[in-house]
């Protein structure tokens, strides 16, 4: 089960990030997570949000570059170790994170990781067989 995250390129400069913000907040869109990802020259701000598809357009209506990604989000006691053990079975499983970044939820004592993989598919089945709980994007919108 993935959810939609929404990459962004944006330039590397003052302001820059500000200007993006300004845009979700005349949009009134609610991020639920954010990451930022930077070189000299350019950034990479990958964004979850309740309506992807929405957000999208709305970027991209501002000039944005703009781009969806199936990611995971996976549910996770928030509690030490826990990131460990979905780690470790990733791992003996033969699965590769290319990045992850987490958040925790106002309504529970859960945390929540965005887990993009190599093989999606694959890392589901992983995440199925050991019984970790994965969000699905409606479940995202009611965070």
């Amino acid at each position: 089960m993935t959810i939609k995250q929404i990459s962004i390129f944006i330039e590397n400069r003052k302001n820059a990030l500000s200007e993006l913000t300004n845009v979700l907040a005349e949009h009134k869109i609610s991020i639920r997570t954010l990451s930022i990802a930077d070189t000299n020259d350019f950034g990479i701000a990958r964004i979850i949000v309740d309506n992807p598809d929405q957000v999208q357009a709305a970027l991209e209506r501002s000039h944005y570059i703009v781009k969806t990604t199936p990611v995971i989000a996976a549910e996770i006691p928030d509690e030490s170790g826990s990131l460990n053990k979905i780690l470790k079975i990733l791992a003996d499983n033969g699965r590769n994170v290319e990045y992850m970044y987490g958040f925790t939820g106002k309504k529970s004592n859960r945390a929540f990781m965005i887990i993009r993989c190599t093989d999606i598919a694959a890392t589901e089945k992983v995440f199925d067989d050991n019984n970790i709980k994965m969000l699905s994007q409606s479940e995202i919108e009611e965070l």
